[in-house]
């Protein structure tokens, strides 16, 4: 068997088992890929994948570990090959982030300016998705770390790390009766429109009663009525602003000197807060740079915690 037979199956099963769609991100053909497969399941004496009328729908039981042991296989070659690059340049390289619009834009520019400062040659690359799709492009190996608040997904393959919680506020246009309200209560928010981010970024589980925000108002039995949701702060302030409702979002999101015509009351006693996680691969070698922007962002992730986080998953 080959390393690139084992690439073929993780590249299949992130794709949803569609084998044009694998073959393109491999950049070759179709009939290649699925030949490779074909001559990986002879060898192993038991079909990776299930198929109906030739076409693959998903893994079969023994398939399910194959593909646990190729994310082992090809992550620990890639860890060779960072270390490589270390023997030879502990300060030169690239870190690939995958983050939530929050932390880009109002967690990380000041940790990004100062590392830059101090490691110039290395190049930070920010994608930005939900929580659970920043953990998806770590679990894939297309990202070097996420950070992002909780998800309702499992990844079994990353260490989650905890960073520092994120409290929510009210925010009104100037002037609002809300933000001169003697006691700010649920029912007295739940007077006006809301608006509100979408809610697979908003900290939710499964089930309605365990979202951060809209949990809150049911649990009191209320009925909020949201107005509108977006996906990320600047696009709520901008309708809050026109005087369509109020918004209930991360405090972090409240910029006093640019958000004009706008203020913030703190809600930290309605909301429950959302941690923000940092989360990595289990078998992830973290290069000098990458262990020093976690430091910066969260110092009490020091190197030593950091390694024994990986250490004792890797145990486990």
């Amino acid at each position: 068997m080959r390393l690139q037979q084992l690439k073929y199956v993780l590249e299949i099963a992130r794709h949803g088992n569609h084998l044009s769609a694998a073959a393109e991100a491999l950049h070759t053909s179709q009939p290649g890929v699925s030949r490779q497969i074909q001559l990986l399941e002879s060898e192993l004496g038991f079909p990776i994948f299930q198929r109906t009328r030739n076409r693959i729908v998903g893994l079969t039981e023994p398939g399910e570990q194959v593909l646990e042991i190729a994310r082992r296989v090809v992550g620990d070659l890639g860890t060779l090959r960072m270390l490589k690059d270390d023997v030879s340049d502990v300060s030169r390289g690239t870190l690939v982030i995958a983050t939530t619009h929050t932390q880009a834009k109002y967690v990380l520019p000041p940790v990004v300016s100062s590392f830059l400062q101090d490691f110039p040659d290395v190049q930070i690359v920010l994608k930005q998705g939900d929580p659970e799709g920043v953990c998806s492009l770590v679990d894939a190996g297309e990202a070097d770390i996420a950070i992002g608040t909780e998800t309702a997904r499992e990844f079994p393959n990353l260490v989650g790390l905890p960073c520092f919680e994120l409290t929510r506020s009210i925010v009104a246009k100037e002037g609002h009766p809300i933000l001169s309200a003697k006691e700010l209560t649920l029912e007295a928010i739940a007077q006006y429109p809301i608006i509100t981010y979408d809610p697979r970024f908003a900290g939710h589980s499964l089930h309605r009663r365990q979202w951060k925000v809209l949990g809150a108002f049911e649990r009191a039995g209320l009925e909020p009525k949201i107005v509108f949701s977006a996906i990320d702060a600047d696009v709520c302030k901008t309708y809050v602003l026109m005087g369509l409702g109020i918004a209930i979002f991360a405090s972090v999101s409240f910029d006093e000197k640019a958000d004009v015509g706008l203020a913030m009351r703190d809600a930290r006693h309605l909301f429950e807060s959302s941690m923000t996680y940092i989360k990595l691969r289990s078998n992830a070698y973290l290069r000098p740079y990458t262990r020093e922007f976690i430091r910066r962002l969260a110092p009490q992730l020091t190197a030593d915690v950091l390694r024994e986080a990986l250490r004792s998953r890797g145990r486990g």
